[in-house]
This record gives C-alpha cells, sequence and structure tokens, in this order.
C-alpha cells in the first residue's frame, strides 16, 4: 500500500526534526515482542527480557500489534526538538475518556476477539483508567529499559538529526528524502510512502484513480521527522487528522549502537595528541555533543570540552549549533588524521 501527501510552501516552511523517548519506548516494546526481526538490538535484548518478565506488557501488545494501527493518542508529536518523557506522556494522560475509548476498540477490532476477551473488555469498560494505565506502563518501560542506555541512544539519534538537517540544508526535501528511508519518496511536493509502514486508513473520499496511491495534504501543519533505534527496519508515517503529519523512521547508525568499543586510534596518533584526545578524535564518526562524548569515554564533561577546544583550535574539529546544542564533528583535515589518509 502507499500514500501520498501533498504539501504547499507553508507546510515545507515548518518542517522540523524531533526526538522523542515516548516513541523509543513504544518502539522497545516491539522489539521485545519481535526479537528475529531486531537482531541489531541482541546485546539489549540479552539485558532487556529479564527486566521485562516482571513488567505486564500485555495492555500494551493487544492495542498495538505488531502490523496494526494503534490508538493515536498513544502517539502524541513531539512539540520540542529533544521531547520530554514526562511532557509526552502528560499529553496521553490528557486525553478525552470518549475520544480514547473509540481508539481503543478502533485497535481492538483488529485482533479479532480482542474486544470480547477479559482483557479486552476491561480496557473498554474504563477507557479514562485505560489511559492511565497506558501511560504508566511507557513510564516503566522507559525507567527500567531504556533510561539507562539513554545517553547512547540520544547520542545516535541526535548524529542522524544533524546529518538529516544538513542534507535539507543543502538540497530541499528531494536531497532530503534520498536515501532517508526506501519507502519514503519526494516527488512534485508530494511525500509518497510505500511498502509496509504503519500507514492510516484511506481517507474519507479519496478514493484510488487507476493505481494512484491515497492522497491528503498538510494543511499548513507541516511535517516532523523522528529518527527512532528501535523501530526498524519500517518507516512510520501517521497522517491522521488531527495530528500534524509525522514520519518515524529508523536513525543511521544503529549498526553499530551497542557496540562496546569503538575505532583504536593509532600508536602514532596518540604520541601526537594524547591518549584522551586521540580517542574522542577517532571516535567521532558522526555530529556528536559534548555529553555524548563523555559518556562514551568515562571522561568528565570539563575535560572533554577542554580536549574539544584544542582539537578544534588545531583545525581537525568544526563545530556548529543545533537548537540549544552544540553538535562536534571531524573536518577533513581530522578525517585524514583519524584514518590515516595522511600516510
Amino acid at each position: 500500500m502507499s500514500f501520498r501527501m501533498r504539501f504547499g510552501a507553508e507546510d515545507l516552511l515548518r518542517c522540523r526534526f524531533a526526538i522523542s523517548p515516548l516513541r523509543e519506548a513504544q518502539g522497545a516494546v516491539r522489539t521485545l515482542s519481535r526479537p528475529d526481526r531486531h537482531g541489531y538490538h541482541l546485546p539489549w535484548l540479552r539485558q532487556a527480557r529479564t527486566i521485562a518478565a516482571g513488567l505486564d506488557l500485555a495492555p500494551l501488545r493487544l492495542l498495538v500489534p505488531e502490523n496494526g494501527h494503534g490508538p493515536d493518542f498513544l502517539h502524541p508529536v513531539p512539540q520540542a526538538p529533544l521531547a520530554a518523557l514526562e511532557e509526552e506522556l502528560a499529553a496521553v494522560r490528557a486525553t478525552d475518556p470518549r475520544e480514547a475509548r473509540a481508539q481503543i476498540a478502533a485497535a481492538l477490532a483488529q485482533t479479532p476477539g480482542a474486544d470480547r476477551t477479559r482483557r479486552g473488555r476491561a480496557l473498554l469498560a474504563d477507557p479514562a483508567g485505560t489511559v492511565r494505565q497506558l501511560a504508566g506502563l511507557y513510564e516503566q518501560v522507559w525507567s527500567a529499559l531504556l533510561a539507562p542506555h539513554w545517553p547512547r541512544l540520544r547520542a545516535v539519534l541526535e548524529a542522524d538529526v544533524a546529518y538529516h538537517a544538513r542534507r535539507l540544508a543543502d538540497g530541499g526535501m528531494q536531497r532530503l528524502f534520498t536515501g532517508l528511508h526506501p519507502q519514503l519518496t519526494w516527488t512534485e511536493g508530494a511525500l509518497v510512502t510505500s511498502g509496509p509502514a504503519t500507514l492510516p486508513p484511506e481517507p474519507e473520499g479519496l478514493g484510488r484513480e487507476g493505481d494512484r496511491p491515497p492522497e491528503g495534504r498538510g494543511g499548513g501543519q507541516g511535517l516532523v521527522l523522528v529518527p527512532s533505534v528501535f523501530f526498524w527496519p519500517e518507516a512510520g508515517s501517521p497522517f491522521d487528522p488531527p495530528w500534524q503529519p509525522t514520519v518515524v523512521y529508523p536513525a543511521r547508525g544503529i549498526g553499530g549502537l551497542w557496540e562496546e568499543t569503538g575505532p583504536t586510534a593509532s600508536t602514532a596518533l596518540v604520541r601526537l595528541l594524547g591518549t584522551n584526545r586521540a580517542a574522542i578524535l577517532t571516535g567521532l564518526d558522526a555530529p556528536t555533543t559534548t555529553t555524548a562524548l563523555a559518556h562514551r569515554h568515562a571522561m568528565a564533561m570539563s575535560s572533554v570540552s577542554a580536549h574539544l577546544a584544542v582539537l578544534r583550535d588545531a583545525g581537525l574539529l568544526a563545530s556548529r549549533r543545533y537548537g540549544h546544542q552544540v553538535l562536534y564533528e571531524r573536518t577533513p583535515l581530522g578525517i585524514a588524521m583519524a584514518t590515516g589518509g595522511l600516510a
């Protein structure tokens, strides 16, 4: 199935990236349910399975099936470049009970007989309680399974945003969506999703014309792009009103997410720069913040900042601001030194 969303000039001005802890918690539950499809996360799964055994995740799995469309109230659009989990869960808890019940019923209908089970009936009988229960479960998932790893996850997500934001600045929407995900293409002012992405039902009154996919419009709301380490390999594209059009896609760098050791600096580079500066330069293969580097190298923030300043003054690193954060990346000279290109 494919879906086409047209965007006007006002929409293009409101295209932005956002990082969502709630989406990661939702993706983590999916990964626990289908570990065979998420080989990149096996190191995390080995730890998470034991911890998750103490959580009752059945309501989440019942309402958010692997290949289905879960309740929209569980997916509030992140309002900041780096959303706070507390704010996202507050938006979930503020859901109107009548709207929640309608969405819960629609989610249960995707699994034959689910609404007639004891648990299904309980979820429908008390929609306000169900909303609180689901929000609480995601809070538990976050605290138990993701919070200890958040600096590592955040570093990958921030690096992805920096990479794609630069592509957007360099070549507009066409360049951004070239290589963002195989299921996403940009053509003639429209974003087209295809394949097994999580798509909304066909919009009312917009039937197919031959092979033309159903179509919607951005309506001036813009587009939010949300990278994720756990939503893989598909891209999800919930466009349902009244939500702002949002695309959740796999972040770059997932393959090395759980590696315990990074590239090793050469002996010559260590003699030249010192052990810590050589390690920072060698491991900086994507734009990264000071906080992420401090966590990665188990160093104090003040020490990392001092090393970054020296490397930048030497012309080996460049820094640029993204929102409230400063990202560091290697210059061509820094790349050559880190990879042995000057030999």
